[in-house]
């Protein structure tokens, strides 16, 4: 017993969504149907996509020094670990579900905020392939207009949010991110 209340606690959005799935299933077939396959093809997606990127993570965890990270990416690292966030983020691949796991990685590494919010941000707005794909189909003054605005954007909210956060808690986001494997 003293299992279970964590384990529904822990799950409880995800309990009730099946919930509520099974409640469409019953009283509305239709939907109820629909609902199961985007959850199934969901999903599938997910699970086709998680597990290499937690491979990646543990090599990256692994393979790359706290002190090679906060050098280039760190509190002192300046407009060089801004661009390499940026970059980062711009050429990784996936939906931006996968740049959380990253994020947190980036965090345990020592890794500044603003850096980690410039890679979330770059993530989820300024990927090269949607570049490309604007550049082509709807022209290269609307690409880089949007591109120029995306990075101004990008920069100002970053640095924003990092002036934003109490000291405190930016120390309690490092020590979640140092103790969340553990």
């Amino acid at each position: 017993m003293n299992l279970i209340k964590p384990m529904i606690k822990r799950y409880r959005v995800c309990l009730s969504l099946l919930i509520i799935n099974m409640f469409l299933l019953f009283f509305l077939p239709d939907i109820g149907k629909t609902a199961l396959y985007i959850t199934k093809d969901n999903l599938l997606e997910m699970l086709s996509i998680i597990p290499p990127i937690f491979i990646l993570l543990g090599l990256l965890d692994v393979w790359v020094e706290r002190e090679t990270m906060m050098k280039y990416m760190g509190e002192h690292s300046g407009i060089e670990g801004g661009v390499i966030a940026f970059i980062m983020g711009s050429a990784a691949a996936g939906p931006l579900y996968v740049a959380f796991p990253i994020a947190g990685v980036l965090l345990k590494k020592g890794v500044k905020l603003t850096n980690v919010f410039i890679f979330v941000g770059a993530w989820s707005t300024t990927k090269i392939p949607m570049i490309l794909f604007e550049a082509t189909n709807l022209g290269w003054d609307y690409m880089l207009l949007r591109f120029v605005c995306n990075v101004i954007g990008i920069i100002i909210i970053a640095i924003l949010l990092e002036k934003m956060i109490p000291s405190e808690e930016r120390r309690a986001i490092y020590v979640n991110a140092l103790n969340y494997n553990k």
